[in-house]
């Protein structure tokens, strides 16, 4: 705090410095596996959650209640209506929103005549929440693949000068 160093006091010498950097060997340890997780989340599970999403535009409409609050984007939501006569308790499908609303809010659906369990609120029927998330994790998974391969170069180059 006062300007002075520790340099030349007893146990000084016993810590060496802490790295600042990654190595290259590193990087592509840690961002090749990420960008691979990633772009999986991306194709496997928020591409498809949108094309469910956009599947439900054309389905019937009816009010719901919010039944069970939680992490709606995750699929953790569920909504309670009547159709063909019946009370139907339904999962939202990974990727909607409204997850900030409290149990009982009232919200309209859509769902599908022949099975009614599978809904969505009407607000996302154009997938555009889990689009944002595909787009958002794969431009992410784009950013570690090629961190990945440019420490892949670095290496292969950092080999071949070795050799």
């Amino acid at each position: 705090m006062d300007g002075t160093t520790n340099e030349g006091a007893a146990g000084a010498d016993r810590y060496p410095p802490a790295a600042t950097t990654v190595g290259p060997r590193a990087s592509l340890v840690m961002s090749l596996p990420l960008g691979l997780l990633l772009g999986a989340l991306s194709l496997l599970v928020m591409l498809p959650a949108a094309q469910h999403l956009r599947s439900l535009q054309d389905g019937e409409r009816a009010q719901a209640t919010l039944h069970t609050a939680g992490s709606c984007m995750a699929g953790h939501c569920q909504v309670k209506f009547e159709a063909g006569g019946r009370t139907v308790i339904a999962d939202l499908p990974v990727g909607s929103g409204g997850g900030k609303q409290s149990v009982g809010a009232s919200l309209a659906v859509r769902y599908q005549a022949d099975d009614p369990q599978v809904a969505a609120r009407e607000e996302d029927v154009g997938g555009g929440g889990a689009a944002v998330l595909a787009a958002l994790s794969g431009g992410a998974a784009l950013l570690f693949l090629t961190v990945a391969a440019v420490a892949a170069v670095f290496l292969a180059r950092q080999r071949g000068s070795e050799a």
